[in-house]
């Protein structure tokens, strides 16, 4: 019998030392909210950070939040229908607060995050390594077409829209010189975005393979010299100071990767006002974002190899293989609930 009609679901809990699946009760989706079945999901940074220890997390708890799926129940008010195939967004925002009303709903005073809430808390089916999610009211929606294959389409829900934030950031790229700092999932999507905006885009990275990944989406190695816009995923306090000395005059500094406490990095106040310098921050993004992200995969789903970068999906039982690190040059593992 199907899990739906038995009105249960299995998922993936999280205790902090481990993962086991077991059965969850399927809810009833309240007023705005989806019940959505999962197609696939793949295992962001960040859920490695958390397993590891590095990043703290509530235990125990549903991981997960990239992922793709089908509506199979909508509340009253719910913004998709039965049946759709949606991404969504990390956060669910409130929409009141003084956060939300000035486009900061992503750190909206009363934000709710998939795959980062508790399991014994009023939204326990709340991650994307289960059977289920319950999408509650303020969470972004968009419907994916059918031509975005489900291992491209399953991280638009937070490196591919955390990209376009940071593109925004950036601003106007036409014949900019780019460096990209990290060759991550972000730093590869982000050369891809960066090229079809027509930027001169250089990558660096520790790791060659990840380096020969980013080229195959329109990135060349960083040689060093001058650039107008860097942007940093990587999180490294070298990293960025590297990039930040680097900066030409009305240069742009757009940090992402700095999301865990690190060393500081010195700047000269003296350089940033005769340079005309920009630094500014991004972390997660905004409804808009979810939107272009789609619309970025579907423009470039057949043309670029995203496949590649996002290994054969597992199935959940099989999820604790996949969360550790992967091989350098897959950047993504994922699991087929």
């Amino acid at each position: 019998m199907d899990t739906l009609t038995r009105r249960l679901t299995r998922a993936a809990v999280w205790s902090g030392d481990g993962v086991r699946v077991r059965e969850v009760e399927l809810p009833e989706p309240g007023p705005g909210e989806l019940l959505v079945r999962v197609r696939l999901a793949t295992v962001c940074g960040s859920d490695l950070h958390t397993i590891s220890g590095r990043r703290p997390a509530p235990s125990p708890s549903i991981l997960g939040h990239e992922a793709v799926g089908h509506v199979v129940a909508a509340g009253l008010g719910a913004e998709q229908e039965i049946g759709d195939r949606i991404v969504w967004s990390v956060t669910a925002a409130c929409g009141r607060c003084a956060r939300c009303r000035r486009g900061f709903t992503a750190k909206c005073e009363q934000v709710r995050k998939v795959g980062h809430e508790a399991f014994t808390g009023d939204w326990p089916l709340s991650g994307g390594y289960a059977e289920h999610i319950l999408l509650p009211a303020g969470v972004t929606t968009v419907v994916v077409p059918d031509t975005v294959p489900d291992a491209v389409a399953a991280p638009a829900g937070c490196a591919t829209a955390t990209v376009m934030a940071v593109l925004e950031a950036a601003g106007d790229l036409t014949g900019r010189r780019v460096l990209i700092c990290g060759a991550g999932m972000l730093g590869v999507t982000a050369a891809a975005a960066c090229a079809e905006r027509d930027a001169r885009v250089t990558i660096s990275d520790p790791h060659p393979q990840r380096c020969a990944l980013a080229a195959r989406f329109g990135a060349e190695p960083d040689t060093g010299g001058p650039i107008d816009i860097a942007l940093d995923f990587s999180g490294s306090a070298t990293a960025v100071a590297g990039a930040l000395s680097r900066l030409d005059l009305g240069g742009t500094l757009v940090l992402a990767g700095s999301v865990t406490p690190g060393p500081t990095v010195a700047l000269d106040p003296e350089a940033v006002v005769r340079g005309w310098l920009t630094i500014t921050g991004v972390h997660n993004y905004e409804p808009r974002h979810l939107v272009r992200a789609v619309e970025f995969l579907t423009r470039t789903c057949r043309t670029l190899p995203w496949n590649d970068l996002v290994a054969a999906p597992v199935a959940l039982d099989a999820i604790g293989a996949v969360l550790e690190p992967t091989p350098r040059d897959i950047l993504r593992a994922s699991v087929t609930p």
